[in-house]
């Protein structure tokens, strides 16, 4: 969606303007909050499209600001922004209705990525229908994309949106070489130093769930990019 409109609820107001600056330069409308108070008054004056919560916010936190919200709207989506890391603080956000959860510290590039997925799920961005519902075999796996999901058998791996797109593009091009530059310009938008090193986290971590299956292996083309065989 063009000019889509993002709240943003964060009490860290270096981290809060950093945020709010990117997105506005990628034509989004931002309505930034300093606490989960201000945060639900403009939930409910401004309607946006999607809310994008810190956890610990001063007056009211994010986990209360959303169990609000979710009383009437089931529909909006909620991205939790949080230092915690514990398991039961992730389930605890998707129990309440959140949609996305991301763990401090994180890029602004992939909050951007995660904005879209959830915009794109509720139709407000242009995704072909056709794509939606594919899914691909390799090896002893089952990918697919637009649930972020890696199976093999009955274990079942959910990605993130940045793991599931570089997996998409690995896959596509099978058998041949994806340009590392490719990717950081087609996912990232620039090939940054920043960036290749991110890319770098996401291969091994991509690497890593696909080495339950030793016949399929993300290969290294020296000074090129990478080869997905199986």
């Amino acid at each position: 969606m063009d000019n889509a409109t993002v709240l943003l609820a964060e009490d860290e107001l270096s981290l809060s303007h950093i945020v709010r600056e990117s997105l506005e330069e990628r034509g989004y409308k931002v309505t930034l909050c300093p606490n989960g108070k201000a945060a639900l008054e403009k939930y409910q004056d401004k309607k946006p499209d999607i809310l994008v919560l810190d956890v610990m916010m001063p007056l009211m936190d994010g986990f209360e600001v959303a169990r609000q919200i979710r009383i009437k709207d089931k529909q909006t989506p909620i991205i939790f922004l949080t230092a915690r890391s514990q398991a039961k603080d992730v389930v605890a956000g998707f129990e309440l209705g959140a949609n996305d959860y991301l763990k401090k510290p994180f890029s602004v590039e992939e909050l951007i990525v995660r904005i879209k997925v959830q915009l794109s799920r509720t139709g407000t961005l242009d995704v072909k229908p056709s794509k939606e519902k594919e899914s691909f075999r390799f090896g002893e796996f089952t990918f697919t994309p637009h649930k972020n999901a890696l199976q093999r058998g009955a274990n079942l791996k959910l990605l993130t949106s940045r793991e599931s797109e570089i997996l998409e593009l690995l896959y596509r091009n099978q058998q041949q070489i994806t340009g590392r530059d490719d990717i950081l310009n087609k996912l990232w938008g620039s090939d940054s130093f920043f960036n290749a090193r991110s890319l770098d986290v996401f291969i091994t971590k991509l690497r890593k769930y696909l080495s339950a299956d030793p016949s399929v292996q993300i290969i290294n083309i020296r000074g090129q990019g990478y080869k997905l065989v199986y």
